[in-house]
């Protein structure tokens, strides 16, 4: 390995320090994204069957979802005598604006990832391009009293096209999974802020008004 490295020249290094970023970068966000540590199933489950007075008790900030329905619930807070429709509406708004924010950090790093896989086989080209540059110039210098040197040269100058395209492949795909993953999950969060915003509004057709 550690041949094969040199042999590809100083292009090897950029290439290789993209392959490192790109695994931590996968292993980051499959830990960070996974559902029960982004949309906790429980967080409304637990909620509901709790008794009315103290039924949104147990939602915390400790995840992207629990940041979202406190945001909600916060803005539900206040006027008692505001009518279902504008209640509704101050909880969607501002549960709104708290996704944002949760959104983007759940995107954290893919942007990133993204990069490499675009970057990755234009640098194993780029070396390969050197790589050639300087076989011909020997060619031209020597000429061709030695073949074989100069498929071993080109076969050099091609190892880093062969790594630049061995991290740039998984590289994208698990950036277009882990967008996919983002979508889904936003989906999951905007499904429970619905339910969320029905608890408190039948809440309130149950409760008798001061």
């Amino acid at each position: 390995m550690l041949e094969l490295m040199q042999s590809g020249g100083w292009l090897m290094v950029p290439i290789l320090a993209c392959s490192v970023a790109a695994a931590a970068i996968c292993i980051e966000r499959a830990w960070v994204l996974q559902a029960s540590r982004v949309a906790p199933d429980d967080l409304l489950d637990t909620a509901r069957a709790a008794d009315a007075a103290a039924r949104f008790g147990n939602v915390t900030s400790d995840s992207p979802l629990g940041r979202i329905l406190l945001a909600g619930l916060a803005g539900a807070q206040g006027d008692r005598d505001l009518m279902d429709r504008d209640l509704m509406d101050r909880m969607k708004e501002a549960m709104e604006g708290a996704a944002g924010p949760v959104v983007h950090e759940m995107e954290r790093h893919l942007t990133l990832l993204g990069t490499i896989a675009a970057i990755s086989p234009l640098l194993g080209l780029l070396g390969t391009v050197i790589g050639m540059i300087q076989v011909f110039t020997t060619l031209v210098a020597d000429g061709v009293a030695n073949p074989g040197l100069l498929a071993e040269g080109i076969s050099k100058a091609l190892v880093t096209t062969a790594a630049g395209l061995g991290v740039a492949i998984p590289a994208l795909f698990f950036h277009r999974y882990f967008l996919r993953r983002v979508d889904e999950l936003a989906v999951s969060m905007e499904h429970a802020a619905s339910r969320l915003v029905e608890m408190v509004c039948g809440d309130r057709d149950v409760e008798p008004r001061a």
